[in-house]
């Protein structure tokens, strides 16, 4: 089934799930005394926790899922419904409210009773789980930290949600609607199954080691990664995974990178970290022999699932990482396609993989970009941001045929995809990499 079908078939399947809990609500006989209003907000009561229940589906890194949007684009999704689903289920006890339910007095906990408390106590874990993800930095909590608290809290969201609805039992009190919500916790709990159980074992006979750690220009390190009693994975150049290092592979916490090394690269893969605070500033103090272990390889953010005459691969900063896969692999190749590399960095001294990006061009129909946005006085390259002004300079006469892959920090990604929009790009040649899953 060609990409474009799956993605419709996902997107379907997801509005089906969220909107069936709704259809069930409203069929059959309402209890008596309950009007329009009460019915109406019980609806979107079930609504919201029907999605928060996939909000474990969207972040639970199903390659067959992932494959039409590619994993940012489902954290992105993740991100936005979740205000959607906050949306609905506060103005359950709203219309509730108005419907003349005192819902006010059952904020009460120690009268009130335990439906209340769990709903409560439910909706306020959403409102931190929320207020956490958004202001993490501002609050100064780890990403590590950030990881468990996410994930617990979670768990307890949707756990007292469905005891909320079965303690108050209304909407629940025949038998296909039971069934109905029977089957929508046991996929539920599945699904936790698999992402935190059998998932985890299978990395657990799977297991890597770190074969050596080399510090790169840029305050960088490559980590090589080697298999253990099995033959590792193939991966496609620019696909990502997630890592973890001297932990139990059922740990909470795992960090997303890119891989560096080349595809066609069979003994060993290698990840090239900037060191950004967190988990990254220690990947200098890493030392070889130590267990990791690897969940990937994921993305779609590759020119092998991208085909083109030539490509355009613009990094900022350590963006640079899914790029040097690239560019590694189509040499390894042999491939004589036009390539053209912008790269933005800070300063000459944060340019990482400088010297082997000369060796790369020389074995590659390559142009490089080199874009500095502090200079030293001799630096006679392009100065300051990547603009539309910068592209257009250094961009082929055949541009708008070629392909696009863009990664980087947040600003620019916006900047250069406008840009690239205005230069005539098509949208559906333009791919980025979005690294922030926070």
């Amino acid at each position: 089934m060609p990409l474009i079908a799956r993605g419709i078939a996902w997107i379907g399947l997801y509005l089906a799930v969220a909107l069936v809990p709704l259809v069930f609500a409203v069929l059959g006989e309402a209890p008596p005394g309950r009007g329009f209003l009460t019915d109406f907000s019980v609806a979107l009561g079930f609504v919201g926790l029907s999605m928060m229940g996939m909000q474990f589906a969207l972040v639970a890194r199903f390659q067959a899922a992932a494959a039409p949007f590619g994993e940012d684009a489902l954290v992105q999704f993740h991100w936005q419904v979740s205000y959607v689903a906050l949306a609905f289920v506060l103005a359950h006890p709203i219309l509730l409210q108005v419907a003349g339910i005192d819902i006010v007095g059952l904020l009460n906990l120690a009268q009130a009773p335990w439906r209340a408390r769990f709903a409560v106590t439910s909706t306020v874990l959403l409102l931190v789980i929320i207020a956490t993800s958004i202001w993490r930095r501002r609050l100064r909590i780890r990403y590590e930290l950030w990881q468990v608290i996410h994930g617990v809290a979670a768990v307890v969201v949707v756990a007292f949600a469905l005891t909320h609805v079965l303690l108050v039992g209304y909407y629940v009190d025949n038998a296909w609607k039971k069934w109905l919500w029977a089957v929508m916790t046991v996929a539920l709990m599945s699904l936790l199954l698999w992402v935190r159980v059998i998932r985890p074992l299978m990395r657990l006979r799977r297991p890597w080691e770190i074969a050596r750690v080399t510090p790169e220009r840029g305050d960088a390190c490559t980590v090589t990664l080697q298999p253990v009693g099995h033959n590792g994975f193939r991966f496609e150049p620019g696909q990502f995974g997630w890592l973890m290092v001297d932990r139990s592979p059922f740990a909470v916490t795992a960090h997303p990178f890119s891989f560096s090394s080349s595809a066609e690269e069979r003994e060993s893969v290698q990840m090239t970290i900037k060191s950004l605070g967190d988990f990254t500033a220690s990947v200098g103090t890493l030392t070889p022999g130590a267990r990791a272990y690897l969940d990937g390889p994921h993305g779609v953010f590759t020119p092998d699932r991208n085909e083109g005459p030539g490509f355009v691969l613009i990094a900022g900063g350590v963006g640079i990482t899914p790029m040097i896969s690239i560019l590694r692999t189509m040499a390894d190749r042999g491939d004589r396609r036009p390539q053209v590399l912008y790269y933005a960095s800070r300063s000459e001294d944060d340019i990482t993989f400088d010297e082997e990006l000369e060796e790369l061009r020389r074995r590659l129909d390559l142009t490089i970009v080199h874009i500095i946005e502090r200079p030293s006085a001799g630096w006679e390259g392009e100065r300051g941001f990547l603009d539309r002004d910068i592209l257009a300079r250094h961009l082929p006469a055949r541009h708008q045929s070629m392909q696009y892959f863009i990664c980087g920090p947040a600003p620019m990604l916006a900047a250069v995809e406008d840009a690239l929009t205005a230069l005539g790009v098509p949208a559906e040649r333009l791919h980025t990499e979005r690294f922030n899953f926070v």
